[in-house]
């Protein structure tokens, strides 16, 4: 039997399709160019809410929100009875109190908010006597503990055994610049491209996930049209890779490739107040940021679901409306309503499928609902609608992402030296255990398509 080659992930943050292709097409990406011409490309699909907490989580284990149990990145948690903020923007990180959202976005989100059901791809390869190494993905969960560089920070992280994280933890000695200054010029992809070249050069990992984040924050500011320069640098951090190897050719002899994003992004005209549907409505939490929200229901809240469902009606802010009731989910779009159940192995509908036609949409939005830390109802604005954050920020005039729709949810999938043909990003961490003989978990599955 042939040796594994080793696997490398590479996640271009909001990365569209549209734009991967026509940089493929044009060579405007060389190192994209050169992979794709030696792989597989597919167009993909995200899970839901598409904001990166919940797309990286998905991506890290394989599964959707009903497992992993991150559902946004803004959510109230119950047992606590707070907000928590990963960062929608600095303003909302400073309106949820700084030192409170740091720690949650570095440490909370990996200890605590994870689901412990869940089993992340660092932790599946290692259990398996392998090296895995992580740059930069904020879901990191490993088993090797980690302690800061920052002076009088002591509090350790648990992640896989080659762990680099924006300078804050480094595993290993590799005299990469400093990160988090820079970032409209790329700076994060500049320390991710030394880190890996640093990594490959020394044979470091057999499965490594490289994480690429300074696209996304072109995107959000330019739009997704407006990325040119940002793809360049990220396809630059990924040549870097192929240099170190030796070459294109000694690079494809010792690695598979995934190249992915973990969510598209659409153009934003229009900022609105989720919040705003809800004033004078005493008991509940409205949680908002980027192109998804949710409500939560307090104790003394005197309405249901349903009846906060029905005050979107007509609101700028909602395209689909999401809830459950009983056993089953609702959606409502266009004053109409579809209600959908898992029943022996398919879905069972009542009501009009075609009001959720966006990619996977029953499964992604069942597997939202079913997140014990989501909200009792969640809302996907129409196409150009940003719903404002906890400070009133949006992305207006620049792109956004966290929708059911189909902008926000595809991404490209480009696999090299693997037969394997993963089309949604809940397939790539039982791809890579699947690639080194690992078992998945066993709540690795693919739920049935709308009948």
């Amino acid at each position: 039997m042939a040796e594994r080659k080793k696997l490398i992930l590479v996640v271009v943050d909001g990365l569209t399709p549209a734009v991967f292709e026509d940089a493929v097409e044009t060579g405007s990406a060389p190192a994209l160019s050169f992979l794709a011409a030696n792989g597989t490309y597919r167009r993909g699909v995200s899970t839901f809410p598409s904001l990166t907490p919940v797309c990286l989580s998905s991506i890290a284990t394989g599964a959707h929100p009903d497992v992993h149990h991150i559902p946004h990145l803004v959510w109230y948690h119950r047992g606590e009875r707070r907000l928590v903020e990963y960062g929608s923007s600095f303003a909302a990180i400073r309106a949820a109190g700084t030192r409170r959202a740091i720690l949650d976005a570095v440490f909370n989100m990996n200890e605590e908010h994870l689901g412990e059901e869940a089993v992340t791809v660092y932790e599946g390869v290692e259990d398996a006597g392998l090296t895995a190494a992580a740059v930069n993905v904020t879901c990191y969960r490993g088993r090797t503990r980690h302690l800061p560089l920052i002076p009088g920070l002591a509090r350790p992280a648990y992640g896989p055994k080659r762990f680099f994280f924006y300078n804050l933890f480094e595993s290993d000695v590799t005299g990469a610049p400093v990160s988090v200054f820079g970032r409209s010029t790329g700076s994060l992809d500049a320390y991710a491209g030394f880190i890996g070249r640093w990594l490959v050069t020394r044979d470091g990992f057999d499965f490594l996930v490289y994480y690429l984040p300074d696209y996304d924050f072109a995107s959000h500011a330019l739009g997704p049209q407006e990325t040119q320069e940002a793809l360049a640098r990220s396809d630059a951090a990924i040549g870097a890779l192929v240099e170190a190897a030796g070459g294109p050719d000694e690079f494809l002899d010792r690695y598979a490739v995934v190249v992915c994003a973990d969510h598209g992004q659409t153009p934003v005209d229009r900022a609105v107040s989720l919040e705003a549907s809800f004033a004078g409505v005493e008991g509940i939490v409205v949680t908002a940021s980027n192109r998804a929200g949710m409500v939560y229901r307090l104790p003394e809240c005197r309405e249901d679901a349903a009846g906060l469902a029905r005050r979107l009606e007509g609101s700028a802010a909602a395209e689909v409306v999401l809830y459950k009731e009983g056993d089953e989910a609702v959606a409502r779009r266009d004053g109409e309503e579809l209600r959908f159940t898992l029943a022996g192995g398919g879905w069972r509908t009542s009501g009009d499928v075609a009001l959720l036609d966006q990619p996977d949409a029953l499964e992604r939005a069942w597997a939202a609902l079913a997140n014990p830390n989501a909200g009792e109802v969640l809302v996907s604005p129409p196409a150009g609608v940003e719903l404002t954050d906890l400070a009133g920020r949006s992305h207006l005039g620049g792109g956004s992402h966290g929708s059911l729709e189909a902008g926000d949810s595809e991404v490209p999938i480009l696999t090299v030296g693997l037969e394997a043909e993963p089309r949604r990003i809940v397939d790539l961490a039982p791809l890579a255990l699947s690639h080194f003989g690992i078992e998945p978990p066993a709540y690795v599955r693919r739920l049935p398509d709308a009948a």
